[in-house]
């Protein structure tokens, strides 16, 4: 786990693999009985930390301003990574499936107590986070994104993932 400062809120950030109960996690926070609350993200998207922080300021801009998208701010978070204005859509891209094996748990301003909590929910390994751009599914990224040849060739894509959530509201 690592926990990271957004301007005075504290997001933190855990990777897991090999994560057997994605359908249980799903069904719980469709239903809105996760406890405690935390945005799980498919971790094959994310090819660095970067972009989920930048996810996560423009979520917590949102949260500031009373308008937020979404039911709430953890979906928020997954619903900002993806890029799209389509709220299902990125839910569903961006977010765990049934069948996901690879996940990143997020959750704002979490107490010890509660990251404890989260890998308590998570039946995976912990991971360190310096492994996400190594297990990136870059074929994936550059579909879901509509990275061009071009553009891969002279950016990273984390900066061009971080141009997509940046830039999604003024298209």
């Amino acid at each position: 786990m690592k926990v990271f400062d957004i301007n005075g809120n504290a997001l933190s950030l855990a990777l897991f693999v090999d994560v057997t109960n994605s359908k249980e996690l799903l069904d719980s926070m469709q239903a809105g009985t996760l406890e405690p609350e935390v945005a799980f993200l498919n971790a094959s998207l994310i090819p660095d930390v970067f972009p989920v922080l930048a996810s996560a300021h423009k979520t917590l801009i949102a949260k500031s301003r009373d308008s937020l998208i979404t039911r709430t701010l953890h979906s928020e978070l997954v619903y900002n990574y993806s890029g799209s204005k389509h709220i299902t859509e990125s839910l569903k891209r961006c977010g765990i499936s049934e069948s996901s094996t690879y996940v990143l748990a997020a959750r704002f301003n979490a107490s010890l107590d509660d990251m404890k909590a989260v890998e308590k929910l998570v039946h995976g390994t912990e991971i360190d986070l310096e492994e996400l751009e190594g297990r990136a599914n870059q074929a994936q990224i550059l579909k879901h994104y509509k990275i061009s040849g071009p553009e891969a060739g002279i950016s990273s894509l984390a900066d061009a993932i971080t141009c997509r959530i940046a830039s999604r509201d003024a298209l």
